[in-house]
């Protein structure tokens, strides 16, 4: 055996107990065993760094992989909730919205469309948004309200027959 390898060895006979019941104590026995896994690989690719009393480092180590995987946990969860949120309830209903939405979008003019956009989609502010298409907050405001008011009643609109889209009559009904 070489020295390093012995000298691990008895760095993880003398610490490995300890760092395992100071993991428990902070998250509990389902994470502690790969906790420890990590912090003891982490310290076999340190061992050059591994002071002679390496308890109090290989906690260190530890702390640091359980925050990491803390972090981890919460993004996780994170993006599982949104997921969930997106899909919940009936998947076709929302693809049906969102494309009503897009219609009625669709029959806006640009200007009604741009204003609507730089607020509910870029997330600005009257203000800013003010800015962007140069006018006065104020006006803004107004404009706004008309986009919106006119985006309701395309929204509430029935979609018209598929002739009549084409310019075609239904002349012989």
């Amino acid at each position: 055996m070489t020295d390093e390898r012995e000298r691990f060895i008895t760095i993880y006979d003398e610490c490995r107990q300890r760092v395992w019941a100071y993991v428990v104590a902070r998250a509990g026995r389902q994470v502690a065993d790969e906790v420890v896994s990590e912090t003891f690989a982490i310290a076999w690719r340190k061992l050059d760094r591994l002071p002679a009393h390496a308890l109090p480092y290989l906690l260190g180590i530890a702390r640091n992989v359980l925050r990491d995987n803390i972090r981890d946990e919460i993004k996780r969860e994170g993006l599982n909730r949104e997921l969930r949120e997106w899909v919940s309830g009936d998947v076709a209903d929302q693809v049906a919205e969102r494309l009503g939405v897009l219609k009625a979008m669709a029959r806006l003019t640009q200007d009604e469309r741009e204003l609507l956009i730089l607020v509910a989609w870029q997330g600005l502010s009257t203000r800013d948004a003010a800015k962007v298409v140069g006018c006065s907050a104020p006006a803004f405001k107004v404009r706004l309200h008309r986009a919106r008011k006119r985006l309701q009643r395309e929204m509430e609109q029935p979609t018209a027959p598929a002739m009549s889209r084409l310019g075609l009559k239904e002349e012989w009904s």
